[in-house]
């Protein structure tokens, strides 16, 4: 049994290559090629929360286990606020083959790499302004994954706490070379973007449907647990709506808000990411129409990416 660390695996998981893992994981999601169970998730103490994520890609050696959480209490000590390990097994033997100790990185990259590709098929191809609301890391991981898919001029974001807000502009604008303004509100980020990013844990609607304007796209990762949600579900009735896995989406992602609010049936839903790679829907169609990539963090894709670590890695 290997234990690699998250300095090997650095070493090997670039965001193109688990860009191109996680495509693949979708399509074959897509295909019903996979071994795909519901996602376990736990609220625990003082704001902490942990999700449990396995699956297993027919044709594959291995099914993975990953468990992976986020812990307000390590951001007091100066540590990254999410931690977690993969474990990947033998599909034959059920064997131990290895655990990944990535302290969260591989799932900041898979998320970084899925808001890429769904901004690749659902973004205009001439954005200038993205907007960030958020400043951890995420939003940190969304920016180089968005790069290679895009090349937007400028950035506009918006946090709750101003000396975060003013670490992360700086840091985008001397490591991207891009154009960086702080906004003063939500509502300034999302009427100026041509693409929005939400990457944030809130649990009330931040992003109103009256500010988002005609060809706007939204890339929205927060919401990933019961509860969890960051736009208005109005947007939602109005949008070309994609989701990762919309049995997931509609129990964990901003879905479960518009369905609960009786404005969007399952059916509504324009497709699952997934079916938009492989050809069996259309991505966007039209600069004017206003497209939303629901995002809730399949475990295919942490199988996917995991297996890619595995093989490189193998002496």
């Amino acid at each position: 049994m290997r234990i690699i660390d998250e300095g090997a695996i650095r070493a090997v998981a670039s965001l193109s290559q688990v860009r191109s893992a996680v495509c693949g994981a979708l399509e074959s999601l897509a295909r019903g090629t996979v071994v795909q169970p519901d996602v376990i998730g736990m609220e625990l103490a003082e704001g902490a929360e942990v999700h449990v994520k396995g699956a297993f890609i027919h044709g594959c050696a291995h099914f993975t286990v990953k468990v992976v959480g986020g812990y307000p209490r390590r951001k007091l000590r100066g540590q990254s606020g999410s931690t977690g390990s993969v474990f990947v097994f033998d599909a034959v033997t059920g064997e131990l083959s290895a655990v990944l100790q990535d302290n969260g990185l591989l799932t900041e990259l898979r998320t970084a790499a899925v808001g890429a590709v769904a901004a690749d098929v659902l973004a205009r191809h001439n954005i200038e302004v993205v907007g960030v609301i958020g400043t951890g890391s995420q939003a940190r991981y969304q920016i180089p994954a968005l790069l290679e898919v895009r090349q937007p001029r400028r950035l506009v974001v918006y946090g709750r706490n101003r000396d975060a807000t003013k670490l992360y502009a700086d840091e985008m604008a001397r490591l991207y070379a891009l154009e960086v303004q702080i906004a003063p509100n939500v509502e300034v980020v999302t009427q100026a973007a041509d693409l929005l990013l939400t990457v944030t844990s809130a649990r009330q609607p931040l992003v109103r449907s009256e500010w988002v304007r005609d060809g706007t796209h939204i890339t929205a990762v927060g919401a990933d647990m019961p509860g969890k949600q960051e736009l208005d579900p109005q947007l939602l009735g109005r949008a070309k709506l994609v989701v990762d896995r919309l049995q997931q989406a509609a129990t964990q992602g901003e879905l479960q808000h518009a369905l609960a609010a009786g404005l969007l049936r399952k059916d509504d839903v324009w497709a699952e990411l997934g079916d938009i790679l492989i050809g069996r829907r259309p991505g966007r169609t039209d600069d004017l129409e206003v497209t939303v990539a629901d995002l809730t963090g399949v475990g295919v894709l942490d199988a996917a990416v995991a297996e890619l670590v595995i093989d490189a890695t193998a002496s």
